[in-house]
């Protein structure tokens, strides 16, 4: 889909919709693993899926964020109609991921047990912990194959196929899971397996659509001729973006060491209730991706305009949606609580889920204007300012483990995500708001000449 001409409402609309829905069943992976593990294998075993969830952040985050920032630089030529452009930016894309997969996959399994000792992770969840983020990491491949061929399908305007294919991926996922535990007793290391291969088997599905389908995407062995501009030109955006969600991370690892010093209820509570938390921020994180290919794309064409308009109307989505959202979960607090533990008994966890949804759900407002002015400044090529929001959200989160927690309990470990979303919104704000002014000079310069 071309995002520079047309009604910037429709191809908004037309390209977030399938998006949106390919991201839940994207969640659906970590869904799954917490909602069979959780009624299969037990609450240990749950707190042990769910306590490597700031440490996939940090591994797996860098790795996709790298994709993502992959994909900016496709998406851009891709808006200034320069396909050969296009095909380059794909193969460059391409080496860069399959590299860094290397070394990320060998550091994460290398130090593994050293980091999980500094997580303090506790006693009781540990061997399940190690045996189920061992698997992913060891996928971890897979996962940046899938992401970064969606990501370049999205850059030039096609959302529906990687749908298409994560819903296959995830029907997939759920067989898998259910055979790998409750019929070869694999325990947590089977939730693991299973997500890798059906990552895998929807990442070779997207490379068979290409020949016939999309054919700015068919390479040759001429487009792997590349420079070191060509290098240069994508490493500028990539790493930046992708050490930007490991730095965000960090601060999710030092919450989750609070976390697991408050106990092995605090950590149960936090797996559960962050597990509905994240499919209500999917409509932020899409409409955020909506926003990087359509100011990419644009700012490549030089559409300056449809910038503006596009940044009006997902904005207004974001702060829209964010009211609903966290109403819902408010409201609803224990019934969606109950899907992955069982009320009887766990009077204090249920508690504790409930007060992590009354925290989050009044400050999603700040996290939509986050996921929309870091996406038009990332969308521009701006990296630097990003990354240091970046800074300010590990600062907040660190603040908020390391001070809040300890003496507010866990009231003031829930308290992280707001403070890193108000640090973050706070240093992009301005540069954002002096990138729109210059649109609109840029916009008015070229109806004038």
């Amino acid at each position: 889909m071309d995002l520079t001409n047309g009604s910037s409402l429709k191809k908004i609309m037309l390209f977030t919709i399938p998006l949106l829905i390919g991201n839940f069943f994207q969640q659906m992976y970590s869904f799954s693993d917490t909602l069979v593990v959780g009624r299969t294998l037990g609450e240990n075993a749950l707190g042990a899926v769910g306590s490597t969830g700031s440490l996939q952040f940090l591994v797996l985050g860098f790795a996709n964020g790298l994709t993502v920032g992959l994909a900016i630089i496709t998406a851009q030529k891709f808006g200034a109609k320069d396909i050969a452009g296009v095909k380059r930016s794909f193969a460059m894309s391409i080496l860069i991921t399959a590299a860094t997969s290397v070394v990320v996959t060998i550091l994460a399994l290398g130090f593994l047990p050293q980091i999980l000792h500094l997580m303090q992770t506790p006693k009781v969840l540990y061997d399940d912990t190690y045996a189920f983020i061992f698997v992913i990491f060891a996928g971890i491949f897979t996962q940046m194959a899938y992401n970064l061929l969606a990501n370049i399908y999205r850059a030039v305007g096609n959302s529906v196929i990687p749908l298409v294919f994560l819903i296959f991926g995830q029907v997939l996922n759920v067989i898998l899971e259910l055979w790998f535990i409750l019929g070869f007793h694999m325990g947590v290391a089977g939730a693991g397996y299973a997500t890798g291969i059906a990552q895998l088997a929807s990442a070779i599905l997207l490379i068979m659509w290409i020949p016939r389908h999309l054919p700015e995407l068919a390479l040759t062995k001429a487009d792997f001729k590349l420079t070191k501009f060509d290098f240069v030109e994508h490493a500028r955006i990539a790493y930046p973006v992708a050490f930007q969600t490991s730095i965000i991370a960090i601060g999710s690892v030092i919450l989750q060491m609070s976390l697991n010093i408050l106990g092995p209820k605090a950590v149960t509570a936090t797996t559960a209730a962050s597990k509905i938390d994240q499919f209500a921020v999917l409509i932020f994180i899409s409409l955020g991706t909506t926003m990087a290919t359509y100011t990419a794309q644009n700012y490549g064409a030089k559409e300056f305009k449809r910038i503006l308009d596009g940044t009006k109307y997902i904005m207004i989505a974001g702060l829209v949606s964010a009211i609903v959202f966290g109403a819902i979960e408010i409201i609803f607090a224990d019934p969606m609580i109950g899907w992955f533990i069982d009320p009887k008994g766990n009077e204090e966890i249920f508690a504790m889920a409930r007060n992590y949804f009354q925290v989050v759900g009044t400050t999603y407002m700040i996290l939509a204007v986050l996921f929309v002015v870091r996406n038009v400044l990332q969308g521009s090529g701006n990296s630097l300012v990003p990354t240091l929001a970046g800074i300010g959200e590990l600062i907040a989160r660190v603040f908020a483990g390391l001070v809040l927690a300890p003496h507010w309990g866990y009231f003031g470990a829930m308290l992280a995500n707001p403070l890193a979303w108000t640090a973050s919104v706070l240093i992009m704000l301005w540069p954002c708001v002096k990138f729109i002014s210059e649109l609109r000079k840029l916009n008015l310069m070229k109806h004038t000449a």
